[in-house]
């Protein structure tokens, strides 16, 4: 008797985990990036008065 070998889906499954991991970091960074938009106005409006100065 001959046996069937099942496929190894191994590299497709690490491949679909780094693909997951790759479209979370995305959506948290572009989510922070709107966080810190009314901050970032008020430095440019006046940046003399901000805790923010070089």
């Amino acid at each position: 008797m001959s046996e069937i070998q099942e496929k190894d889906n191994f590299w497709i499954y690490v491949a679909g985990l780094v693909v997951a991991v790759v479209v979370t970091v995305v959506m948290i960074k572009s989510g922070e990036h709107d966080k810190y938009e009314s901050a970032a106005k008020a430095i440019a409006e006046d940046s003399s008065h901000s805790a923010y100065r070089n």
